[in-house]
């Protein structure tokens, strides 16, 4: 959402320029796997992706962009290595981004030859480098992966692009480490004013990779640096669209859906409060309705004071409890009703009773 940054148009989405950040994920099935690949994008598109990757490893896989282009409605990125012959497929099959380096792909000629074809197709281009594809010569300046070390080889490839009068490029510098990460993409925000794809790369399975990305990636964006985010998690690609949307939520960037606030229990509490709100959780992870925040309170002494900007909120007593809203008690209820209750409220404030 940086003011700064370039826009650039990837199929019906804008990013940059303080467009709203947009969601990424990408395809774990076989290029092959054409029916596989457009039934895992439809899921990822209910669960809200809004960008959407599938690698590209041959030119005949080139046929799955067009597949996805026919089924979703979000813009289709390929993923492409070193064969430009690819790339080209791609763009003819009607990709509307693509993932390369300039740099792996040949000659002056074949750069060329991509530049020209996205310009004149309106394709934009990421130039995505890792901790894993720097540079030889830029690894012996450094003498090992530093921030500057991923800034300059992404600049290299953005410079080839740049050669041809190409400069519909968007950039990422990911590692594994997020401190590293986080000095790269602050680097580079002071040199280039293309947009920055974020994420942690190799950030690891579910629980250890969401809280990765949240440090790498929910850092940079409070301090205004990022365009478009992924989280890379070992685990299915819907998972990865449930941990953006939440990191975005719990930095204010967006307003959809519930955010839910519960207090972490204390000697106080006398009802069974992580059960309550892990079932008030798990209700509402698909909740689609009016922006609500929604409290789940210990004790009634403090619940609804702490609490009081919730929309909706319960708090426990001794067996039994409050349910309120905005701060002000609407009633009392036995323990067993306080979910339900809270529901109802909900629901009602939807026009759903």
């Amino acid at each position: 959402m940086a003011d700064y940054t370039k826009k650039v148009k990837i199929g019906n989405i804008t990013i940059g320029g303080g467009s709203p950040i947009a969601i990424q994920s990408m395809l774990n099935v076989r290029a092959d796997d054409v029916e596989g690949s457009v039934k895992q994008a439809k899921a990822l598109q209910q669960a809200g992706c809004e960008i959407i990757r599938a690698a590209v490893p041959t030119v005949g896989d080139a046929k799955l962009i067009y597949a996805l282009k026919c089924a979703v409605d979000m813009p289709v990125v390929a993923d492409i290595h070193f064969d430009y012959k690819i790339a080209l497929a791609a763009i003819d099959a009607g990709v509307d981004k693509i993932r390369i380096n300039p740099g792996n792909i040949g000659s002056d000629d074949r750069v060329k030859a991509v530049a020209d074809k996205c310009r004149e197709k309106g394709v934009p281009i990421r130039v995505g480098v890792n901790s894993g594809s720097v540079e030889k010569s830029i690894l012996a300046k450094y003498g090992t992966v530093t921030a500057d070390a991923l800034v300059d080889s992404a600049m290299y490839h953005a410079k080839l692009l740049e050669k041809f009068d190409f400069d519909d490029i968007v950039l990422s510098m990911k590692a594994s480490d997020v401190q590293l990460m986080n000095d790269a993409y602050k680097k580079a925000s002071t040199l280039t004013k293309y947009p920055l794809h974020l994420g942690v790369t190799e950030a690891g399975t579910e629980r250890m990779g969401l809280i990765k990305s949240a440090a790498g990636i929910g850092g940079l964006l409070l301090n205004g640096i990022g365009d478009t985010i992924r989280v890379s998690l070992t685990d299915e690609p819907v998972k990865e669209i449930s941990a953006a949307r939440d990191i975005l939520k719990a930095i204010g960037l967006r307003k959809t859906g519930a955010n839910i606030v519960c207090c972490p229990t204390c000697g106080r509490t006398k009802i069974d409060l992580i059960s309550l709100a892990h079932r008030v959780e798990d209700e509402l992870q698909n909740y689609n309705g009016k922006p609500i925040t929604v409290a789940v309170m210990g004790c009634a002494v403090n619940g609804p004071g702490e609490a009081r900007e919730a929309d909706f909120g319960v708090a426990g007593g001794d067996g039994e409890g409050i349910v309120f809203r905005k701060g002000e008690i609407i009633r009392k209820v036995p323990e067993t009703k306080l979910f339900d209750e809270l529901m109802k409220e909900i629901n009602e404030f939807n026009g759903k009773e």
